[in-house]
């Protein structure tokens, strides 16, 4: 074979591998082993008995790599509580129905769903208040699916979803990850914090130099 071809050939694989390298740190995974997060379901119409949810609870088991390994509970209409054991991964896109997506997304940006064989673009960014405290959000729509994903963990914390014959809401309202991130510091906060202490200085000086006055 020609040198030229093979140069050639190893030249365009170190590239493909340099890339797929770059995608693959990108995926940011914002949970760890032992965050959970539980939620209430609300549905309307007559939804199939797969889907008669009135809440869940998912627990992070493990973390590697990509690789997320939870625990869910669901607790079904008729009382019935069904544990399931599920492994997420944010570079194959086995997402489960997007209970975790990759962490840190912007307006934009596209993470892989394997449900769909296709990317879901995050629509916006915006606040609310999830488990009573105010979380920066993102949001998106997937066929008849629509989601609203923590920013900073990538963890779904409201979702709307209509099948055939009902509609499904599905709302975070308990958690133990807000307690387990590092507080959310935005320029305003640091400017404020940086003024109130300049401030006090101020204040500290000039009583100390009135002091040595009188």
């Amino acid at each position: 074979m020609n040198k030229k071809v093979i140069f050639g050939f190893y030249s365009i694989l170190a590239v493909f591998s340099l890339v797929c390298t770059v995608s693959a740190a990108q995926l940011t995974v914002g949970v760890k082993a032992g965050d959970w997060i539980q939620y209430q379901v609300t549905t309307t119409g007559t939804p199939d008995p797969s889907h008669a949810v009135v809440a869940a609870n998912m627990t992070v088991l493990s973390v590697q790599g990509t690789s997320i390994n939870v625990n869910i509970l669901s607790t079904m209409s008729n009382d019935t509580v069904i544990s399931t054991n599920s492994t997420l991964n944010l570079q194959t896109g086995q997402l489960i129905d997007n209970f975790i997506i990759p962490a840190g997304l912007a307006k934009g940006d596209q993470f892989y769903d394997a449900t769909i064989r296709g990317n879901i673009t995050i629509a916006d960014v915006s606040q609310g208040t999830y488990s009573g405290t105010l979380r920066t959000l993102v949001n998106a729509t997937s066929g008849s699916n629509n989601y609203v994903w923590d920013q900073t963990t990538g963890v779904d914390v409201e979702g709307f979803s209509t099948g055939t014959g009902y509609t499904m809401h599905t709302l975070a309202n308990a958690t133990n990850i807000w307690q387990t991130q590092v507080p959310e510091f935005t320029t305003t906060t640091l400017i404020g914090s940086v003024t109130a202490v300049g401030a006090v200085a101020v204040v500290t000086v000039a009583v100390v130099l009135t002091r040595k006055r009188n």
